[in-house]
């Protein structure tokens, strides 16, 4: 696939986006639940080995590749490694799986009921780099707690802000300003958090798209006037805690709204499985999530 075929399966593919980016201290949590305990590792270079042979294994497996995955976000290690003997974004797209790179070096301190992304000095020499390696976009991540006006607005300001660096470097970012799904003003902060993205939308030059990945609203359909609107290439929801058929459920209700999972995808694949029981394993998980996009 080259870049405008990666365009058109983004934005009119039936499948999903697999989010494979675990990193830094999520990664250990991650091993964990594929069932390598904490001292399996002797040093953080051997943990993201293991981290990266998972990941493997999910790229290579059969069901992977069946079409219903039009994506994957990747960790910067997992773009700098190898799978099937390429490097892992053509990999991917020789699978027919757009990659993406997540971007953002983590989360600040809480403030007016938000955490802002910490500063990425060195986004666009990242931006060069992994297009050159073949990778279509990016992600970035941070998290709303409560449904403070001025900590939305600023949680949104950043995202827009470093989205259209990003935009400059030729690459497509996916903004990421999670809802934390168990605060209990999710319903009422969700909808400022709309009112907020689709003013900065406005703001986007004419020709310019982003995308956006967002919780699953509390309230079914939502976030309708961003999936129809001409500056988004397309809207991803998140997990963001729930299992797969919780997630699943919740999802469907949300017309145009696909998947962008990583717990709801990973949750029962285990390293001990035989390739057998983790291939089946997996294309069930794909198969769920799959139906649940497309419904």
């Amino acid at each position: 696939m080259n870049f405008d075929d990666m365009r058109q399966r983004v934005a009119t593919g039936e499948g999903f986006i697999a989010a494979l980016d675990q990193s830094g201290g999520s990664t250990p949590k991650a091993l964990k639940g594929y069932g390598i305990e904490d001292g399996a590792w002797s040093s953080e270079e051997e943990m993201f080995d293991l981290i990266h042979q998972m990941r493997q294994r999910i790229i290579e497996s059969p069901c992977f590749g069946n079409g219903k995955v039009i994506g994957a976000i990747l960790f910067e290690k997992t773009m700098d490694g190898q799978s099937g003997g390429k490097s892992v974004p053509a990999r991917l797209a020789e699978r027919g799986v757009v990659p993406f790179l997540k971007v953002d070096k983590g989360l600040e301190e809480e403030k007016d009921g938000v955490q802002l992304m910490k500063p990425m000095p060195d986004l666009e020499t990242l931006c060069t780099r992994a297009r050159a390696l073949g990778v279509f976009g990016t992600k970035m991540r941070s998290v709303i707690k409560t449904a403070n006006l001025a900590g939305i607005e600023a949680i949104v300001a950043q995202q827009f802000e470093e989205g259209r660096r990003i935009l400059g470097t030729g690459l497509t970012p996916i903004l990421e300003p999670e809802y934390d799904i168990t605060a209990a003003d999710r319903a009422e902060g969700e909808k400022l958090l709309l009112a907020s993205i689709l003013r900065h939308l406005d703001a986007l030059p004419d020709g310019e798209q982003v995308m956006l990945k967002l919780s699953i609203p509390a309230e079914a359909g939502l976030y309708a006037p961003l999936i129809g609107h001409a500056k988004v290439l397309r809207v991803v929801a998140l997990s963001g805690g729930f299992s797969t058929d919780e997630a699943c459920e919740k999802l469907a209700q949300n017309k145009g709204m696909i998947a962008s999972f990583s717990r709801g995808l990973l949750q029962d694949l285990r390293h001990q499985q035989s390739d057998e029981d983790f291939d089946g394993t997996l294309g069930a998980a794909i198969d769920q999530i799959h139906a649940a996009s497309v419904a």
